[in-house]
């Protein structure tokens, strides 16, 4: 082999191995969210918003406050032992108790999710018919809660709702990782039916209360 030839293979190797270096490892270009009628549990990057801030998007949202307890939280309720934070307020909501002695509909989101913004307003209308026979709860389930009150004032939804970054409404209820999640819980605080999938109507919604809780609204 000549000189230049033994050169040129030197070179074609140095410029192979540069490549090796830089090559990006362990990064994927795009998050992991699955298709069809719901998303998986893909979650932005975490950042805490001001209080300030949160206070300006609470108010203009005019969210309905949380529902406070009325009674004790029964034995074996699912909810048992979870307390979150209110979006409209901030304050502290003891989810069992809150709930306890209603036929209860919670529903899990997150601002992200696309079957969630078509939901939303069915739940607004549904929760609106039904009154007080029925409690309408959402959870939003991500951590951005100022992004949760902007998607909530675009949709003109001002449904109750808390406030659960680490899942453990989920993850107590037995939900799947998808949103959106609607489940349905009896007055006695266990878990009457899961259903992981979007609402299309308010019709859909009072059917379901009347199949699973046997409340007609």
């Amino acid at each position: 082999m000549s000189s230049a030839a033994r050169w040129s293979l030197v070179a074609l190797a140095l410029v192979a191995a540069l490549v090796v270096a830089i090559w990006p490892r362990g990064v994927d270009d795009a998050p992991n969210v699955s298709g069809g009628s719901s998303t998986s549990a893909y979650r932005p990057p975490t950042f805490t918003p001001s209080s300030e801030s949160l206070g300006q998007l609470r108010e203009q949202a005019g969210l309905a406050a949380c529902p406070t307890p009325v009674a004790p939280a029964p034995a074996g309720a699912a909810l048992t032992g979870i307390t979150l934070d209110c979006i409209a307020d901030g304050s502290s909501v003891d989810l069992a108790a809150a709930v306890a002695g209603k036929p209860t509909l919670v529903n899990l989101w997150a601002y992200w999710c696309a079957p969630c913004a078509e939901e939303l307003p069915h739940l607004q209308e549904f929760a609106d018919r039904a009154g007080q026979s029925v409690n309408v709860l959402t959870v939003h389930s991500d951590s951005n809660q100022e992004n949760a009150l902007t998607r909530l004032i675009d949709y003109s939804v001002r449904l109750p709702g808390v406030q659960d970054g680490d899942g453990k409404v989920r993850i107590a209820l037995g939900a799947p990782p998808v949103l959106p999640v609607s489940v349905l819980i009896r007055p006695d605080g266990t878990v009457a039916k899961v259903l992981p999938q979007p609402f299309r109507s308010a019709d859909e919604i009072a059917a379901a209360t009347a199949q699973y809780l046997g409340v007609v609204v």
